[in-house]
């Protein structure tokens, strides 16, 4: 959210100025003004867009600050997807110490299948919000 300050209050005015008869970004800055929750929301989910990056462009927009906040609930599951692997390791380091579950087997298996099930969801997510967002956006440019 500091970025996302720093972009909207330092530099807002001075890349308008810069930018000033640029179709193109009036386009895409009209566009992420009209639906603001909705373009941050799909490009939190994508982890193709890097945030740092985001927070400060989006600064830059005419989203408003409660669509930003809101919309960046998207993270949640790419978080979520880090963090099970992250969960993962540690599993791994325990079994190397000794320490391995009661059955393992059957242990082993859950973590897989719910590895599994946590990456295709994050895809299927990141691959709906990648066209929904180009969807969004050309049909703002036109």
């Amino acid at each position: 959210t500091a970025a996302f300050l720093v972009g909207r209050y330092l530099a807002r005015d001075w890349i308008a100025q810069k930018i000033a008869g640029n179709d193109k970004f009036s386009a895409i800055d009209e566009a992420v003004g009209q639906e603001g929750f909705k373009i941050v929301l799909l490009t939190r989910l994508s982890p193709v867009f890097p945030f740092n990056l985001l927070n400060y462009a989006y600064g830059l927009t005419g989203v408003s600050l409660k669509d930003y906040v809101l919309g960046s609930i998207g993270m949640i599951p790419g978080t979520v997807m880090y963090v099970y692997i992250g969960s993962l390791a540690g599993d791994l380091a325990m079994i190397g110490g000794g320490d391995a579950p009661t059955n393992p087997t059957f242990q082993w298996a859950i973590r897989i299948i719910g590895f599994i099930a946590t990456v295709a969801i994050t895809l299927f997510i990141t691959n709906l919000a990648k066209k929904a967002l180009a969807k969004s956006v050309s049909k703002e440019t036109v």
